[in-house]
Parts: C-alpha cells; structure tokens; sequence
C-alpha cells in the first residue's frame, strides 16, 4: 500500500496533538477506549506531546487553553460525527482528523446520504422516513424492515420488524424499541445475507470484512463487546463481489468528501450477484478500538495500529 493512503513521513512528532475523546453521546465509551487507544500509540511512537481531552461543553475553552497543532478526533455519534465540532474547529482554526464540516453533518444524515450517492451510482436501499407514532397504527413498508434513527451511527437504536418478531402488527405502543426513543425513523426494506464492511484511508480502500455475530444482529453491544461477533478479514466472499465493494466504499468516500479514514457497512444478499450488494451508511468516525474494524483492516494490509494514527495525522496536516 506505501504512503498511497497518507503518508506519515517526515512529521514532527513534537507538535502538541491534543486527542478529543468522550463527550456525552451514546458511543462516549466506546470514543474514550479509542482515544485512549490512540494516545498511548502516538506516546508509545516518541510523540511527545500528547494530550487527552475528554470533551465537556466548555471544551472551546480548554482547546484555546491547550493550543494544539493538531486534534485527533476520537469522538464518536452527536456532536463530534455530526460537523458540530468540525465547525468549532474550523472557527479555531485548529487542524483536525478525519472529515470536515459538510462531509459530517450529510454522511451522519442517512437520508440525505442517499441523496448524494445513489445518482452517484451508488446502490443502497430504498427507504422512507416515517413518523415514530404512525408505527402504532400501521407498518409504513412490508415487513420485514429495518427502522434506525435517521442521525445515529454504529447501529444504535436499530430494529429488525419480521412477521415473527414480537413487536406485534402493528407494533406495540408499549413496546421496546427506537420509536419510543426517536421522534422520526428511517425504514428501509430488510436486506437478507450477509453483513459486510470496507475501510477506507486516504481515499483507498483497504479490504472487506464480513461480520458474524453471535446471536441476533450486528448491533452496538454486537460490534463492541468482545466475542460477540467474528470478524471474518478478509472476507470469504467471491473476487468480483469484493471488489465491486471496495469500488463503492472508495466512492462513497470520495462522492461526500471525507477524509482521513471512513468506514461503510454494506448487505449483500448471496442469491442475487452484484445486483443485491446495498450500501447501507458511511461512518466518518470509525471507531479506533482493539475490536474496530479500521485498525484490523489496515492490519491486513500491513499498517499497523501506530502507523495508522499517524497517517490519519498526516492528512490532517496536508
């Protein structure tokens, strides 16, 4: 792969990098386990100036405070993956990793995601987005479905509706589930087979991955609670299907312009070839923890952890 996503030579490893991690989103921990991650690599390759900041809402001030050279942005959901930090930085005038403002506020917004990529030839499933309460009266598509939050990342508040599933038909007003969590939802058609992923650093894609969880779905407890799925890297899937999603992911990296590394999550139904490969989200934070998906597949390429921070660095500071 060489320096072809984001070289890390020659950087000045005694620029002050300030790690921004936590924060009050759904993901704060899984964001403080990758940004402790990060730091202690950055320490661990002779950085020698490195700071962690976990992000509390007088984190404006803090940052003026610390002077950074650079933010390593280890925050994951609302408000570090949504371009609301994006912008306070750019306002700062302090460099950061990862996408800016407009690739995060449009890629954390499913539905307008699919506006810029599906002209764009990308392929990802048909949806609606419906109103929470008229879920108690009526199904707004065939089951089965899925319905996640329209601003949430790594599975959060995803449901499953089957014509077994117990949430009733219609679904129970008093049951659990995103409707009685969320004011709008997206619904999408339920794409059956198997659940697959691309990293993407630097604008190249790195390989695929497919994920088997142990039980139930790939949901949030599944991607970050150790052995609650296996990561098949690289993914035993055939030649022409793996590079069609590298194709895609590369793409859809490019079509909504991130930077640094992008994660995007894809179905694909066995029985239907090419035709039934859908895109599913663009993630513009992805996670930088032992069991992330980024890190093993920059692994398998030959990148390792340390490595990879420092390129995500590197392009930051480009």
């Amino acid at each position: 792969m060489g320096d072809s996503a984001g070289g890390s030579e020659g950087v000045n490893r005694d620029m002050h990098v300030v790690v921004l991690m936590g924060g009050w989103s759904s993901e704060r921990d899984v964001s403080l386990t990758s940004g402790r991650g990060v730091a202690d690599a950055l320490r661990e390759r002779g950085w020698s100036n490195v700071t962690t900041l976990d992000m509390e809402r007088d984190v404006a001030a803090k940052l003026a405070e610390l002077r950074p050279d650079v933010v390593f942005n280890a925050l994951h959901g609302t408000p570090g993956e949504d371009g609301t930090v994006q912008g306070m930085l750019d306002l700062m005038g302090i460099r950061y990793t990862h996408s800016g403002l407009t690739t995060s506020a449009i890629a954390i917004d499913k539905e307008l995601t699919k506006l810029l990529l599906v002209p764009a030839g990308v392929r990802m499933p048909a949806g609606t987005i419906v109103d929470s309460e008229t879920l108690y009266d009526a199904d707004p598509i065939a089951r089965p479905y899925v319905l996640k939050p329209v601003n949430e990342g790594s599975s959060v508040g995803v449901a499953i509706v089957t014509q077994e599933s117990n949430y009733g038909s219609p679904i129970g007003r008093e049951t659990e589930g995103p409707w009685k969590h969320f004011d709008r939802l997206l619904a999408e058609p339920f794409v059956r087979g198997h659940e697959l992923t691309v990293a993407v650093v630097g604008g190249e894609s790195l390989c695929v991955t497919e994920l088997k969880p142990r039980t139930g779905f790939y949901d949030y407890e599944s991607k970050y609670t150790d052995g609650m799925t296996e990561h098949v890297c690289p993914a035993d899937v055939p030649a022409d299907i793996a590079a069609a999603m590298m194709r895609m992911a590369a793409d859809a990296h490019r079509v909504l312009g991130c930077k640094g590394a992008s994660r995007s999550d894809f179905r694909w139904d066995d029985e239907q070839g090419e035709d039934g490969l859908y895109l599913l989200e663009v993630n513009t934070q992805p996670g930088m923890t032992p069991l992330s998906l980024v890190p093993e597949q920059a692994k398998q390429r030959g990148i390792s952890y340390g490595e990879l921070v420092e390129k995500l660095i590197a392009e930051a500071l480009e």
